[in-house]
């Protein structure tokens, strides 16, 4: 926990913030695509029952962000969804939700994370990089707005 920063885990009572989060990140830089709104407005068949992890952080106890763990294999794991109330950006709450998603993968004993962003986004992709993604060349996405996929390596 830093700066009354917590990271809790999913509840349904939690669905519509992570839907919020994610559409108003979204709307702001790019558009809310189909997957988008699939998966948004049904996180639990897509997240958790598929075997992932959706987390918020909650700074002084209010809903700040939201992050989530998309199944990939038994043995990857897609960083997905991450999204920070504007309200709250520049107070580490991305550090916080990253960390805890790559300790959460070393418990999983994961061989890999890997995440789909957009170069547009330069502070995102110094924070991956500050936490050791590396861009993989070559790759297919579901996403119209992903142009870079990064991963990292737990093993």
């Amino acid at each position: 926990m830093q700066n009354n920063i917590t990271i809790i885990p999913f509840t349904e009572s939690l669905a519509a913030d992570f839907a919020a989060l994610n559409k108003a990140w979204l709307t702001k830089y790019f558009e809310v695509e189909p997957l988008d709104e699939k998966m948004l407005s049904n996180p639990v068949k897509y997240y958790i029952t598929e075997g992932g992890f959706i987390y918020f952080a909650l700074l002084d106890g209010e809903v700040a962000g939201t992050i989530a763990l998309l199944k990939v294999t038994d043995k990857v794991f897609e960083l997905s969804k991450m999204a920070v109330d504007e309200q709250f950006q520049g107070k580490k709450i991305g550090n916080a939700m990253i960390a805890h998603c790559l300790q959460e993968g070393t418990r999983l004993n994961l061989e890999k994370i890997i995440l789909y962003s957009n170069t547009t986004l330069g502070p995102a992709i110094h924070l991956y990089e500050k936490f050791g993604f590396k861009e993989i060349v070559g790759f297919k996405s579901e996403y119209k707005r992903a142009n870079i996929k990064m991963e990292i390596s737990l093993k």
